[in-house]
């Protein structure tokens, strides 16, 4: 349920602008470099449960030796998994990628799809994978929830969720449309560089007005 004093409108302004400051999360920064659907589809597989420096580092490796689905194809796992290491739960990732040309093949004739409910068909891409993708590979409106855009909207109290699921689902009925496409690379770089989960650096945030947690405004903005 949305809060009716958080002025959205304003806060997506807001943290536009401190995107434009900061380091660009990989995905967006991938897609930057290559416009190409395969590697961001990749990169965002990568990416799960890892830190954006580890992902960067490890996307560099694997493209420098595969840069289509047939060349990821001609990868063993061992190799895939030598590449892509450290990125979190790397043996089941290295797994998944040499699925997905296979995958692609049989169920969309060898061109990666452009929607959520057939990207999620793919091995090791679910809903925040396949939103990513449909909104940063290919410019269509699509709600990527990850944990920085779940915290930073309960926090504002424009959601109130316990689930990043649950806020993809309440933010599909609340959020403007024309949003969409770059709020959850707005929120992540917002998440990475000021609202962190833990000791978020309140001093600094120039969306703090709106926060909802307790200690927040118990310590900024006493009675």
């Amino acid at each position: 349920m949305a809060k009716k004093n958080v002025a959205i409108d304003a806060i997506y302004k807001i943290v536009k602008r401190e995107f434009a400051k900061n380091k660009v999360p990989v995905v967006d920064l991938i897609q930057m470099q290559t416009k190409d659907p395969f590697k961001v589809l990749v990169t965002t597989i990568l990416s799960a449960r890892t830190k954006d420096s580890t992902t960067t580092e490890s996307a560099k490796r694997l493209f420098e030796k595969v840069s289509s689905l047939e060349e990821l194809k001609r990868q063993s796992i061992k190799s895939l998994e030598k590449l892509i290491f450290p990125v979190g739960f790397y043996r089941n990732k290295a797994k998944h990628l040499k699925e997905l040309p296979d995958a692609i093949d049989q169920l969309y004739n060898g061109v990666i799809p452009d929607s959520v409910d057939e990207l999620v068909k793919l091995p090791g891409v679910g809903r925040k994978t396949a939103n990513l993708v449909v909104a940063v590979a290919f410019n269509k409106p699509a709600i990527c929830v990850d944990v920085h855009v779940h915290r930073i909207c309960n926090r504002l109290g424009y959601v109130k969720t316990k689930t990043p699921l649950d806020t993809e689902m309440a933010l599909r009925k609340i959020l403007p449309n024309k949003y969409w496409i770059t709020f959850n690379s707005y929120l992540v770089s917002y998440g990475q560089h000021l609202c962190f989960p833990i000791n978020p650096r309140c001093d600094q945030c120039p969306i703090i007005t709106w926060c909802n947690r307790i200690d927040v405004h118990s310590k900024y903005f006493p009675t």
